[in-house]
């Protein structure tokens, strides 16, 4: 983690307004919270277990799938469980593996079981969710070791899960977008088969927190908050080495190579600095971006989409880019107009 003086960046201004949607989504997410205490003054499993709670309606209804499946799968640092959804009406013989978000400590397959059902239904694709293990008890890089593997694995083993191994994508939110690129530049740089496109979701690509996103929405009233992100950080870690390791500082790392990507960016969240970054950087090296930015959006807002129509709307943007992914055209499409900070 750099302590460069962040004083160039912060361009103080009024934040946009957001979108009313996801304002009640806020406000209901809010309401439930509140009965719990502060995650960082309680114990990690009883912070996981509140945060179950709280998301578990938003992971209700959504697309039905034909079945769900799970089996564990072996890595270097022991088995992980693996969920798979294989949707009623599935168009493509691939798959996506998607990675959770929730800073490397929350979160789980149960809290993203919609967002993932969400993609195999609107795209008509199988979904792979990962079940790694989450910090403290797994600090980096073994998430990011356990998911290369899975994906290993997978290029070996998908026709015993009736997934065509050549057509796989990966994917993730937030930490899960972060170990979905660190996971590709494993694969690139040990020469091995990479995904046919990466899915990312406001990621967390740099421990570079000194950002002017990080000071307009970084407060706590949009959600993810800079001790949230120094909270996850410090669980993470190792040590001060960690921060510049390119597979957590994706930002830094040589991203020549890496497959194309859609990046599913928020306005009002303080990665949106890092998104924009990484997309650019990611076009600069050479790799095809669909960058969309979603007015009136904050952290996490595909978890809104029982009620959000601009987290439907960013389902349906993606299921579009997987399927002409998988038919093999180079999509690059421009970012999408917004009001939001340039």
């Amino acid at each position: 983690m750099t302590t460069s003086p962040p004083y160039s960046w912060l361009h103080p201004s009024a934040p946009p307004p957001l979108d009313p949607q996801i304002v009640e989504f806020m406000r209901r997410m809010g309401a439930d919270s509140a009965p719990y205490p502060k995650r960082h003054t309680i114990p990690i499993a009883a912070g996981r277990a509140n945060a179950e709670q709280v998301r578990a309606p938003w992971t209700q209804g959504g697309p039905r799938m034909a079945r769900t499946i799970e089996q564990r799968v072996p890595t270097r640092h022991g088995e992980v469980r693996i969920r798979v959804h294989y949707p009623e009406d599935r168009v493509l013989s691939g798959a996506l593996v998607y990675i959770h978000g929730g800073g490397f400590v929350l979160f789980s397959l149960d809290t993203h079981d919609r967002v993932m059902r969400e993609y195999a239904g609107r795209a008509g694709i199988a979904v792979v969710g990962i079940d790694y293990t989450r910090a403290p008890e797994a600090r980096f890089p073994q998430p990011h070791d356990e998911c290369v593997d899975v994906l290993r694995w997978l290029q070996s083993h998908a026709r015993t899960l009736d997934i065509d191994p050549a057509q796989l994508f990966v994917g993730g939110d937030s930490a899960g977008a972060n170990l979905t690129v660190g996971s590709c530049l494993v694969l690139r740089d040990a020469g091995d088969a990479q995904p046919l496109g990466m899915l990312l979701n406001y990621g967390a690509y740099s421990t570079e927190l000194y950002r002017d996103s990080v000071v307009r929405y970084g407060a706590g009233e949009y959600g993810l908050s800079l001790h949230m992100m120094l909270w996850f950080y410090g669980l993470y870690a190792r040590g001060p080495e960690d921060f510049a390791d390119p597979r957590l500082h994706s930002l830094a790392a040589r991203l020549e190579g890496l497959p194309p990507a859609c990046m599913v960016v928020t306005e009002c969240d303080p990665l949106y600095d890092d998104n924009r970054l990484m997309a650019a950087r990611l076009r600069a090296a050479g790799v095809p971006v669909a960058e969309t930015l979603y007015p009136g959006t904050i952290h996490g807002f595909l978890e809104a989409v029982a009620i959000a129509d601009v987290a439907g709307r960013a389902f349906d943007d993606s299921a579009r880019w997987l399927r002409a992914l998988a038919r093999g055209e180079r999509v690059n499409e421009p970012l999408t107009p917004t009001r939001g900070p340039q």
